[in-house]
């Protein structure tokens, strides 16, 4: 069998996800996942749970170290039990080895603030949700869009915002309705589903984000799919579609401008 014609384990999907396959290799995962939509639902799976585990051992790594655990307070108190000739060649070597430890620090990359961390579990969240349910033909909703007040009742207590589904029919997208859906700290998210007169669907992600958090619209894509997110006023946005850039920044900007005006 062609080298190209190998089908995908699930190592090569996580060498996929993870960036770890060569180019050629990872070309043709891309070509399957574009072909295999299980796959890709699969592919989306597991780029979210890796970064929901980023996230959640990013912020435990950002708390203060214990008093208790001090180098400076630590030394010391070594310090204070040793001859002073000792002393001074410990304090010479400490120096030396944290002019070293700066050099390694100040070389390394940033850890990624609050807003970009709030922005890619938001893009995670969107594309592995249209990923599962967009292609789900029978039941992609909970609320179907004739309950379109009980649906907007519903998110809104769980979501603790004023949720209502956005109206796109004018950009020729119908309703089809929503779900709830969770986030990663146990936190609730919205989803609606809209399809074009071609049955293709589109989905809007709706997430509750702290209100000084801001973003403004960044395109995100993987494989046949593009999205658009941005974050403002205390919720984050994600528009999803197997559609170009243009028409999503459309859809982003209807949004926005109604989500803007009031009734």
């Amino acid at each position: 069998m062609a080298a190209a014609e190998r089908p995908i384990s699930p190592d090569d999907l996580h060498g996929y996800v993870d960036d770890r396959l060569d180019a050629d290799r990872r070309s043709e995962v891309e070509r399957c996942l574009e072909s295999q939509p299980e796959q890709a639902r699969l592919a989306a799976a597991y780029r979210a749970q890796r970064d929901s585990l980023r996230a959640a051992f990013a912020t435990g790594a950002l708390q203060p170290i214990p008093p208790e655990l001090n180098l400076n307070r630590l030394l010391e108190a070594r310090l204070q039990r040793r001859p002073v000739w000792w002393r001074a060649a410990a304090v010479a070597l400490l120096c030396l080895g944290l002019g070293g430890a700066t050099g390694w620090y100040l070389g390394a990359p940033a850890r990624p603030g609050r807003t970009e961390l709030a922005m890619s579990l938001l893009q995670q969240q969107a594309m592995a949700s249209h990923a599962v349910y967009a292609d789900d033909r029978r039941h992609p909703i909970e609320v179907a869009a004739a309950e379109k007040d009980h649906l907007s009742q519903w998110l809104s207590n769980r979501l603790r915002r004023s949720v209502v589904p956005p109206d796109l029919s004018a950009l020729g997208y119908r309703l089809l309705g929503g779900r709830l859906l969770a986030t990663e700290h146990g936190g609730a998210a919205a989803l609606f589903v809209y399809d074009d007169s071609k049955g293709d669907r589109l989905t809007v992600l709706l997430r509750p984000m702290s209100p000084e958090l801001r973003a403004a619209p960044a395109d995100v894509a993987q494989g046949p799919l593009n999205g658009c997110t941005w974050i403002g006023n205390g919720m984050g946005y994600a528009v999803v579609a197997a559609a170009s850039d243009q028409t999503l920044d459309q859809i982003a900007d209807q949004i926005r401008h109604q989500a803007a005006t009031p009734g």
